[in-house]
């Protein structure tokens, strides 16, 4: 390595010592001096209208400061995201929804207060059960990330019939929750002429988090200022504005004093966000060489009434394999729940599971490799668009993994006494998505530099490769680089979200540094004492239709064992492989891909979650009964990547990576289930009641 260029190093997290020694300050660890705490009230009835709402019991416990109802809290202006018109009127669209807030002088005061409230409502009656049968699903002109909502090639149903092998299946993927370790949270303090207000908030994109506050509180943008300096994780939960920073500015302007709010986890399902359950039938049809002749995806998925979001999981379809004849659709109900937003991998992560369950049961239908069927079926070229892939290495992973995992061995289905041993393979995929980012660059006197720019780093060591990628355009040592991020006042970025932030700040960085670079080229004698800047924006360069189509691919490879007295499922290894573009910082995509691969193993085995058919509530709303997967879970899981040079991406040559590792996982999982029982399991997750279930014909 050129001792100047720090990209493609492991260079160590630059913030890790300030976290593991707790200097690293996040959003509810911010406390203006008289700051006061709120603590929001839930509706407990799922559909109806507040009646009433006395405060009385509650305003007469010590330190409490008042109790704001939808009857007298502060009006807000309009806002694009109705999710965030908080206490503006009697109506309950949903169990959960927020029905009044409490503010106190601490924050046991404001929680005890919380539980005084008395609210009286009008009930309606509430639908919140998702199925495919549903009279109201209707098709929706577009699902998440503005795909069509339905997309037809030839005829499928014709093909279908005529298809000499075929198989038809359902698959099912439950609600799946987020929960970040850090809880949403927010401090928001108003000037004294309550003309500017700043917030610290924990948010995926401070940005977007100040243009909603400047329209709900009728300020121009550079009234408010939001910081996101440090934050837990969000793993999309965090990528909107969500209810708490509107509830903390609204009490903090309608009592003249900072106020705070952190979530409690138990209100996270119903608040911030969680992944639709999707109902999915697919349809294969296909040659006895394994050539796929037909596919149809058709994916049921719920919303809510307060604002449509589609989680678009037929549209991986659209690109994985060459199919003459396809079909893929969206339905979506709405009913009285929570309304859905993503989660790591919206569409992909439970489209692939649907997709690549499929594929392996079309392979055993065949008498076929999994493998050697994924390999059979490569397009030439984006099977949906017909545009050339940029690059597309997704036969590389699945041979590279063979190898690796020891693939020709491992299809032996063996006893290990009570334990099934089984082996699986899925393929993944996911867009390459880029936004426009601005970036400033600066050169000191002293030797060193300063890059500028508003991006997030929720986790993913975002910092430090930013460094990187400024070192490497200045051509200079990356300690001598120092960067700002996570504040309104620096440069405008997107936000931290669609596995787009690396590329799309990294490339306005890049630019920027380039920029100074060429400065410093012309430049005669020492430095001014402010320094030289120069600035880049990538908006026209990242709003470019690309004449390619862009997709990270990868394949992932699981071996499990299964207790047949139990039922218990027991991941033994993982392993994947992917082809995502040049690896900026080995150290932390290694880190990105095993987090996600853990997050689908969760998915696979434990996470779910229940909608209360006569409460309208998720049942398991907090992390003693939704079930995240624990050291004890995790097994030998390994990271590894094609080394891609693509030169149609960004000046860095990468691709996202933070939410392909989770893509495919959850199949690779079940299909090695089903190859070590002989029995399929089409629902999520593999819990023992269902293994057992399936192994036994009773639980």
């Amino acid at each position: 390595m050129h001792p100047t260029n720090a990209l493609g190093s492991p260079v160590p997290r630059r913030e890790g010592r300030e976290k593991v020694t707790g200097a690293a300050r996040y959003a509810a660890e911010h406390t203006p001096p008289g700051c006061a705490y709120a603590w929001p009230v839930p509706a407990t009835v799922a559909s109806g209208r507040v009646t009433a709402v006395d405060g009385t019991a509650a305003a007469a416990l010590p330190g409490v400061i008042g109790v704001l109802t939808p009857f007298d809290a502060p009006r807000l202006g309009a806002s694009e995201d109705p999710t965030l018109q908080l206490l503006q009127d009697p109506r309950v669209p949903h169990r959960g929804w927020y029905v009044a807030l409490v503010v106190a002088d601490t924050l046991e005061g404001a929680r005890a207060a919380a539980s005084e409230v008395r609210v009286t409502y009008a009930s309606e009656p509430h639908d919140v059960i998702l199925r495919a049968d549903h009279p109201d699903a209707y098709t929706p002109d577009e699902a998440n990330g503005g795909h069509p909502g339905h997309r037809e090639q030839g005829d499928p149903d014709t093909a279908l019939s005529a298809a000499p092998v075929r198989i038809d299946c359902t698959y099912a993927v439950p609600p799946l929750h987020n929960h970040p370790m850090e809880p949403h949270a927010a401090t928001a303090d108003w000037d004294a002429g309550r003309h500017h207000l700043t917030v610290h908030d924990s948010s995926q994109g401070a940005g977007p988090v100040r243009a909603a506050l400047a329209s709900l509180f009728k300020l121009p943008e550079d009234g408010i200022t939001v910081v996101s300096e440090h934050v837990g994780g969000g793993f999309g939960s965090k990528g909107t504005p969500r209810p708490h920073v509107v509830l903390a500015a609204m009490a903090a302007l309608h009592y003249g004093r900072p106020v705070k709010l952190a979530l409690p986890r138990g209100h996270l399902p119903a608040t911030v966000g969680h992944r639709a359950p999707t109902l999915h039938r697919i349809s294969l049809g296909a040659h006895a060489d394994g050539t796929l002749t037909a596919l149809t995806h058709e994916v049921t998925t719920h919303t809510s009434r307060v604002r449509e979001f589609v989680e678009q999981a037929a549209v991986p379809a659209r690109v994985m394999y060459a199919v003459p004849d396809v079909r893929t659709t969206h339905r979506a109900v709405a009913l009285d729940v929570p309304t859905p937003s993503w989660m790591r991998a919206p569409g992909e992560a439970p489209g692939m599971y649907a997709l690549e369950s499929a594929m392996d049961e079309l392979a055993d239908a065949l008498g076929i490799d999994p493998v050697e069927l994924r390999v059979r079926n490569e397009p030439a070229s984006e099977p949906d668009s017909g545009r050339p892939f940029s690059s597309r290495h997704l036969v590389e992973c699945l041979r590279e993994g063979a190898e690796r995992f020891g693939w020709a061995r491992s299809r032996a289905p063996r006893h290990e006494g009570p334990y099934l041993i089984g082996a699986g393979v899925a393929s993944a995929t996911y867009p390459v998505l880029v936004a426009p980012s601005t970036a400033r660059a600066h050169a000191r006197p002293d030797g060193g530099y300063l890059v500028e720019i508003n991006a997030t780093d929720i986790g993913t060591g975002a910092r430090t490769v930013l460094a990187q990628v400024a070192a490497d355009a200045l051509r200079v040592p990356v300690g001598r680089v120092a960067v700002a991020i996570g504040h309104t006042g620096l440069p405008a970025a997107s936000l931290a979200g669609g596995s787009c932030g690396t590329a799309s700040w990294g490339w306005a960085v890049h630019d920027a540094c380039a920029a100074l670079t060429a400065r410093l080229g012309s430049h005669r004698g020492p430095l001014p004492a402010e320094g030289l800047s120069a600035s880049a924006d990538t908006t026209q360069s990242a709003k470019q239709k690309s004449p390619y189509a862009r997709h990270a691919f990868g394949a992932h490879f699981a071996e499990v064992q299964v207790d047949t007295v139990s039922g218990e499922v027991r991941v033994r290894r993982l392993l994947g492989v992917f082809a995502a573009g040049r690896i900026l910082n080995p150290q932390t995509a290694r880190s990105q891909f095993k987090g996600a691969m853990v997050m689908g193993l969760g998915m696979a085995l434990t996470e779910h979650s229940t909608v209360d058919a006569a409460f309208g509530d998720f049942t398991e709303n907090d992390l003693a009964a939704y079930h995240v997967p624990v050291h004890a879970d995790v097994p030998d899981i390994e990271a590894h990547w094609i080394d891609e040079h693509d030169k149609h991406l960004n000046p860095m040559g990468s691709k996202g990576i933070g939410e392909i590792g989770i893509v495919g996982t959850a199949a690779a999982i079940g299909n090695a289930v089903a190859h070590a029982t002989g029995q399929r399991l089409r629902e999520l997750p593999l819990t023992p009641d269902r293994v057992l279930t399936a192994l036994h014909g009773s639980a």
